[in-house]
């Protein structure tokens, strides 16, 4: 029997009409002949409540309880999707992450799935269930308490069942059409895509489009997990939706495929570091130690044997770089004249696999930006990516202009 993977995520799910809504859609897979499992989120706005609670009740919480609190929205969707299917006719029964079970390591609330064993549902499959409704986002460690897999969960929880089960497809349904070349509240030119690579998927992702959480994307690749990222909201359709799958599905492609964007950035700058051997490390090991997530760093040309070295990271985050930087400072492992922090930064970037093969993107980017008066701060290259760091009150206007330089408004 083909298998088809489903997830709906909080605004699909987030009241009983919409539960309905998104149980019809199940049934229109179920009458094609699929044995459906369905990976629900807890109902829009209900995580963020029970966040609330736990961190009212105590602020240094035990991550185990908070596990257990957070993850019960899941559970709630879950019997609601179930009951529905059931009263539509289809044998439908919901699955708590332990009972399947998802086996993950013991992180509470940022676990990772280690194995999904298919017996359970295989056994139910076989005698007669159509759909395994199943709570996203949760598991079970090796200790048997529940664990929860960090926010956007559910999207890594689908892929892994599809993976597991061998899916044909991973739909994931909530409340925009697809992909888009870039934002389209920013630009009204902004293109669905109808098929982009994973690893096109993937840097998007991790460069500020939130369509997808960026493990479900690296899962997906690394399983060849074909996804389909569509809307609740629209009429059913085999065309609707944008593709993310391998590069190989893909006759022909734009040298970019989109504009992603990062509005709470920040740039810092360790001024006149000793330039010897080690010094990225000493730098670097304690940022990673305190939780900091850096991602663009520059280093100036050295002179007499002192440096500047530059780094980018979100601006929540820049007092715990500056208390990490301080400690490695008294401590003696780092010397450094001074730290500047500016947190009116946003990083602009365009992705493309056509990059690869194609000279001129990064001549064309920056010659865009030039002609509309836009300074460049940073900028870090890949083999599919071009970023920059520029001024945040010039980021819409960056995201407008490299989308119409590149005529991502134009199909390939």
């Amino acid at each position: 029997m083909l298998r088809l993977v489903m997830k709906f995520g909080g605004t699909s799910v987030a009241n009983l009409d919409r539960i309905r809504n998104a149980a019809e859609r199940v049934r229109l897979e179920v009458a094609k002949g699929y044995d459906v499992i369905v990976i629900v989120s807890a109902m829009s706005g209900k995580t963020n409540e029970m966040v609330g609670w736990v961190n009212e009740t105590a602020q240094m919480y035990d991550a185990r309880e908070y596990d257990a609190v957070v993850s019960s929205g899941e559970n709630v969707t879950a019997g609601l999707m179930a009951l529905t299917l059931q009263e539509m006719n289809i044998p439908a029964r919901s699955w708590q992450g332990w009972q399947v079970p998802v086996k993950t390591t013991n992180a509470h609330a940022n676990a990772r799935i280690e194995e999904i064993p298919s017996a359970n549902l295989d056994a139910k499959f076989s005698a007669g269930m159509r759909v395994a409704v199943v709570a996203g986002f949760q598991g079970i460690s090796e200790e048997g308490r529940i664990t929860t897999l960090g926010r956007g969960g559910s999207d890594t929880t689908a892929v892994a069942f599809a993976a597991a089960f061998e899916a044909e497809r991973c739909d994931i349904y909530t409340d925009v059409d697809g992909v888009y070349t870039t934002d389209p509240r920013i630009s009204d030119k902004a293109r669905k895509l109808e098929k982009i690579a994973f690893e096109e998927m993937l840097e998007l992702a991790s460069l500020g489009a939130k369509v997808l959480q960026t493990r479900s994307v690296e899962l997906a690749m690394r399983f060849n997990v074909r996804l389909r990222v569509l809307s609740s909201f629209e009429e059913p359709s085999d065309t609707a939706g944008t593709l993310v799958c391998a590069e190989e599905e893909i006759m022909e492609s734009n040298v970019v495929a989109g504009v992603a964007y990062s509005r709470d950035e920040a740039k810092m700058t360790l001024i006149s570091v000793a330039d010897r051997p080690g010094i990225a490390a000493a730098i670097f090991g304690p940022l990673s130690e305190a939780g900091v997530n850096v991602d663009m760093i520059v280093q100036n040309i050295s002179e007499d044997g002192r440096t500047d070295m530059t780094f980018s990271c979100p601006t929540d985050q820049v007092l715990r770089a500056e208390k990490a930087m301080q400690t490695a400072k008294d401590a003696g492992h780092v010397n450094y004249h001074d730290l500047v922090a500016d947190e009116a930064v946003a990083k602009v970037s365009v992705v493309g696999i056509g990059m690869r093969s194609h000279a001129g993107v990064a001549a064309q980017m920056f010659q865009a930006l030039h002609a509309e008066g836009i300074n460049i701060k940073v900028i870090t290259t890949s083999e599919i990516k071009i970023s920059v760091l520029i001024e945040r009150k010039y980021m819409e206007l960056a995201v407008q202009t490299l989308h119409d330089a590149f005529e991502l408004e134009k199909a390939a």
